[in-house]
C-alpha cells in the first residue's frame, strides 16, 4: 500500500490571504525582529488516556508559541485507531477555540507550531504531517532540517509515493509509511526510515498503537520527557521545558541524541537506534531561541545568559552612565553586564507586547514619523545618558541601526552596542532561518564598518570561547557552524552553495 496524504482535517479552513513573508521593518511592525534569525519549530506531544489531550496539547503550544507564529496544528487519536485534526495558518490562539478543541477528542495528542524553514509559509505545508497506512495513521511534528530532503524526497517519488507539499517533514512522515506499508512494525519503520535522513530532526509522532519521541544522531534541536503530576504514566514531549510547566508535568530528562523513547500503556521505552550519537546542541538555543525559563543543563537560560553578560562586561568594558538590554532577548546578558561592572541597569525601551501580529502596511506618513508600534525609547531615562545597549545577535543589522538612531532621537549623548554572541557569519542549515551568506553583515564586513554602519560609538562581540565558557559544558557539545563554518552534518554542494555565497565550493 502506497501512504496517502494528506488526512483531512475534521475541521478545514481556508487558506489566510496574508502570507507572513509579507514584512515590514522592526519598529513598525510588531510581527517579527527581521534583524533575527527565525526561530526554529514547536512539537509537543501528550500520552494521557482519561485527560483532556487537545487542551493540554493547546496550552502546550501555547507555551511554545515563540519557536514558531506562521502555523498551528493539533492531531488527537482515539483508542480505536480514529484520528481527528485541525491545523492552519496564524497563531495558537487564532487557530483554536473551545468548539473546535472539543472536537480532537483521544488519548494521545501530536501539535506543532510552525516557522517554515523547509517548504513555504503555505496552510498546506502545516503540521502535524498525517499519513495513511497499513496500520492506520501517522501524525508527524518536526522541529529542524534535513540537508538530504532533495535526495529523500526524490527515492519516494521513484517509489511512487504521493507528496504534496514542499516540506522534509511530510517526507519522514512518508518514509515511516512505506516502511510500515512493506510490513514492518511502528518502531522497525520509524528506525528503518530514520537512517535515510541526514540533519537535524526532533520529532513527536503518533499512532494508534503509541507515541514515539525522537532525535537525530546530533541531538541538534531539543526535546524532553515530562510526566503529568498525580498521573504515572501519563508522558509529555516538548521541545522546551516550558511546554511541561504550563500544564503542571515534571520534567523527567532529555530525549538524547539518536534515541526513540516509545510511549504506550506499558510506559516509556527507550530505544537507541543510532549507534554512534555525537551530541551537538544548537548553540543559539541557549543564546537566543528557547525562553529564558525554559531549563537546560539543569538551569534556566536566563542564568546563563546572565553569564553571557558578565562574560561580554569582562571581554569589553565601556564607559557608559547606565546598560540598557532589547526587549526581550537582551535583557539577561545586560543584567549580567550591569552586575559584573557596577553600572546601574535601566529599561530603555519599552515593547508593547499587546498589539499581537499585524500585516497592515502603516502609511508613508507615520513611517515617517517614526511609528513604533513594537520598541519605543524612555526618553526620561535617556536623555542626556550615555548608553551602552546589550542585544544577543545582529544579522543583517537594518534594525540594530534603526533602535540607534531612536535611542540618538531620545537624548542619548553616545550609544554604545555589546553582543553577547559572535558575529554570524554563516547561514544555518537545521532548522534556523538565515540569510544567505552574502546577507550577513558580518560575514561581509569588519567590526568596525559594522559599527559605522548601524552608528554607534563603539560595537563589541563576545568571543566564540567566551560564549562556549559560559555554557559550564564540554564545549564539543554544541553546534556553533553559524559563528565558525564548522557544521557537523556534511552539507550536499547544491545546498551549500544556495547559502554560502562566499565560500568556495568544498571549503565547508
Amino acid at each position: 500500500m502506497i501512504p496517502k496524504h494528506p488526512v483531512s482535517s475534521d475541521v478545514p479552513s481556508p487558506p489566510s490571504e496574508n502570507s507572513p513573508r509579507d514584512r515590514i521593518d522592526l519598529l513598525s511592525d510588531p510581527s517579527c525582529d527581521v534583524d533575527k534569525p527565525e526561530e526554529a519549530c514547536g512539537v509537543f506531544g501528550v500520552y494521557a488516556p482519561g485527560e483532556d489531550v487537545a487542551k493540554l496539547t493547546y496550552f502546550g503550544l501555547y507555551a511554545l508559541q515563540h519557536r514558531g507564529q506562521e502555523s498551528a496544528g493539533i492531531a488527537t487519536f482515539e483508542k480505536d485507531g480514529r484520528v481527528h485534526s485541525h491545523k492552519d495558518m496564524g497563531l495558537v490562539s487564532q487557530v483554536f477555540n473551545e468548539s473546535l478543541l472539543a472536537k480532537l477528542t483521544g488519548n494521545l495528542g501530536i501539535g506543532h507550531t510552525r516557522y517554515s524553514t523547509t517548504g513555504s509559509s503555505r496552510i498546506v505545508n502545516a503540521q502535524p504531517a498525517l499519513v495513511e497506512t497499513r496500520l492506520g495513521t501517522l501524525a508527524l511534528a518536526h522541529n529542524g532540517n534535513l540537508v538530504n530532503t532533495a535526495e529523500l524526497r526524490q527515492e519516494l517519488l521513484d517509489r511512487n509515493c504521493n507528496l504534496v507539499t514542499t516540506t522534509d517533514s511530510e517526507s519522514i512522515a512518508i518514509a515511516i509509511g512505506l516502511e510500515v506499508d512493506n510490513g514492518k512494525d511502528w518502531l522497525e519503520a520509524a528506525i528503518g526510515a530514520f537512517q535515510k535522513c541526514r540533519g537535524a530532526f526532533s520529532l513527536a509522532i503518533g499512532t494508534p498503537a503509541g507515541m514515539m519521541g525522537v532525535r537525530d544522531p546530533h541531538g541538534i534541536r531539543p526535546l524532553v520527557i515530562g510526566e503529568l503530576e498525580g498521573n504515572p504514566s501519563r508522558y509529555v514531549l516538548a521541545s522546551e521545558t516550558c511546554g511541561l510547566d504550563i500544564i503542571g508535568a515534571r520534567y523527567l530528562r532529555d530525549v538524547q541524541p539518536g534515541e526513540l523513547v516509545w510511549i504506550t500503556d506499558e510506559g516509556l521505552a527507550s530505544f537507541q537506534w543510532n549507534r554512534e550519537p555525537s551530541r551537538k546542541l544548537c548553540i543559539f538555543e541557549m543564546i537566543y531561541f528557547a525562553r529564558p525559563d525554559s531549563v537546560m543543563h539543569d538551569e534556566s537560560l536566563y542564568s546563563y545568559r546572565m553569564r553571557l553578560g558578565r562574560q561580554l562586561a569582562e571581554e569589553s568594558p565601556a564607559d557608559v552612565d547606565i546598560i540598557i538590554g532589547v526587549p526581550d532577548s537582551g535583557i539577561p546578558a545586560a543584567i549580567g553586564f550591569s552586575q559584573a561592572t557596577g553600572i546601574r541597569y535601566a529599561e530603555g525601551l519599552i515593547k508593547n507586547r499587546y498589539v499581537g501580529r499585524t500585516f497592515i502596511q502603516p502609511t508613508q506618513t507615520m513611517r515617517e514619523s517614526g511609528i513604533r508600534m513594537k520598541l519605543n525609547p524612555l526618553k526620561d531615562v535617556l536623555q542626556g545618558q550615555r548608553v551602552l545597549m546589550v542585544d544577543d545577535s545582529i544579522v543583517r543589522g537594518t534594525t540594530s541601526r534603526k533602535i540607534v538612531q531612536a535611542l540618538r532621537d531620545a537624548g542619548a549623548t553616545e550609544v554604545h552596542m555589546r553582543i553577547s554572541s559572535p558575529p554570524v557569519t554563516h547561514p544555518c542549515f537545521y532548522g534556523i532561518d538565515t540569510d544567505n551568506q552574502d546577507q550577513l553583515i558580518a560575514a561581509t564586513q569588519s567590526v568596525e564598518q559594522i559599527e559605522a554602519k548601524i552608528g554607534v560609538d563603539s560595537l563589541a562581540y563576545l568571543s566564540w570561547e567566551g560564549m562556549l565558557k559560559a555554557t559550564g559544558e564540554d564545549p564539543t557539545q554544541f553546534c556553533s557552524a553559524c559563528f565558525t563554518g564548522d557544521y557537523p552534518i556534511a552539507i550536499g554542494e547544491p545546498l551549500k552553495r544556495s547559502k554560502l555565497m562566499l565560500e568556495k565550493v568544498g571549503k565547508v
